[in-house]
């Protein structure tokens, strides 16, 4: 499996220099400056590709695009959306002949990941990513006050959010919020509690129905583009894999993959497959997930979670969760045989290290929340580990 690493573009505190000695060799990025729904133009992609690849010394590549994101009307239905579909169409065909082959994407209404703790302390004085069922209750219920937010919550969940919200003051409110917020990475429009009420009632009659009839649609456009384009595509799973602030989210079990690998047979129409995000919902089996969708598996996030019975989680070890990776692992591994077997030139899985605590002197440091260095690195160097065992006691190629 081809090793990656995100990297947030040259304003990134994390230098080339550094993600090379990592290990890894595939660089994943956005152009972040350009806003949704506008056109990635050769010349802007060829000038981030150059600046990823003329280092002969480092030798990466700009392996996967995460994310061409998704405007929101597309999402909501909303208007005539010629012009987004016309975009994000000519958008992938300059990817494509700039030799960048593999775009992640992800179609969550307004939030991306959510979490409402961006520091949480783990053993021996690291932070870590934790989503609380309660805080987040209390956000909803007691700071947007959101009409019917109740019904989304157990008894005891709602009594804990109103202790929390009776016992907190307006800093540790504006906090939350803007953990909350912090999911919304590169360009994206950060919300205040009366903006995402605007955003949120933008989606009032987006039912779970008509989310998954606008997701069809959005394939329809645009798959036929990314075959011709010679591009991969790869929706990510909702995180966490539930609906959201009266949200549906359409990404988050096994009858939502084969939904979405259903409405096209065509690798172009291809999954992220996040250990993290699908981790989170404990209905889900990863490693069968895995090997029932390897085929159409166009990049991959491994990280882990350990679950609480409330629907809280937070971010653990890399092998340290609940999730099975070395099952995960070798089920990818068997795909990627597999198409080696059947002479697939894009044979290799490209995937990255997904999230990672703060550890050591990265503590503290101004990186992108869940993407610190030394975490990650630690997590890429464990799931190397993984690899290379799997690979040697069943014969796969790495």
């Amino acid at each position: 499996m081809e090793q990656t690493w995100r990297w947030w573009g040259p304003k990134d505190i994390i230098s080339l220099a550094h993600v090379r000695q990592t290990g890894a060799t595939g660089i994943v990025t956005a152009l972040h400056d350009i806003p949704a729904g506008e056109v990635w133009t050769k010349e802007a992609i060829m000038e981030r590709k150059r600046f990823i690849e003329d280092a002969p010394d480092l030798g990466l590549r700009w392996s996967v695009v995460e994310s061409l994101p998704v405007a929101e009307p597309i999402k909501i239905g909303e208007g005539d959306l010629t012009e987004l579909f016309d975009n994000y169409r000519e958008s992938l065909r300059n990817l494509g002949a700039c030799g960048v082959d593999t775009v992640c994407y992800n179609f969550m209404p307004v939030l991306d990941w959510a979490r409402t703790d961006l520091a949480a302390p783990v053993a021996g004085g690291g932070r870590g990513l934790r989503f609380n069922q309660h805080e987040f209750a209390a956000f909803d219920c007691y700071i947007l006050r959101r009409s019917g937010a109740e019904a989304d919550y157990s008894e005891d969940v709602l009594r804990r959010a109103k202790v929390w919200f009776q016992s907190s003051d307006e800093e540790v409110r504006a906090k939350l919020l803007s953990n909350i917020m912090a999911g919304l990475p590169g360009a994206f429009d950060r919300y205040d509690v009366e903006g995402l009420k605007v955003i949120l009632g933008r989606f009032k009659n987006v039912s779970t129905e008509r989310l998954r009839e606008n997701l069809k649609r959005f394939l329809d456009e645009v798959v036929p583009t990314a075959e011709e384009a010679g591009v991969r595509m790869a929706i990510h799973p909702d995180d966490p894999p539930w609906g959201l602030l009266g949200l549906p989210r359409i990404v988050g079990n096994e009858d939502d993959l084969a939904f979405i690998v259903g409405a096209h047979d065509s690798l172009s129409n291809g999954l992220t497959f996040c250990t993290g995000s699908l981790g989170a919902n404990p209905k889900n089996d990863l490693p069968a997930m895995a090997a029932r969708f390897a085929g159409r598996v166009n990049f991959v996030h491994l990280r882990n979670v350990t679950k609480d019975p409330d629907g809280s989680f937070a971010e653990a070890e890399h092998l340290g969760g609940d999730v099975d990776m070395v099952g995960v692992v070798s089920a990818l591994l068997q795909e990627q045989k597999r198409r080696k077997d059947a002479g697939d030139p894009r044979w290799r899985l490209p995937f990255r290290p997904d999230h990672g605590h703060e550890l050591l002197d990265d503590i503290g440091k101004p990186t992108h929340p869940g993407y610190p260095a030394i975490g990650r690195l630690r997590g890429l160097a464990e799931i190397r580990g993984v690899m290379t065992a799997v690979s040697q006691l069943q014969g796969l190629p790495v």
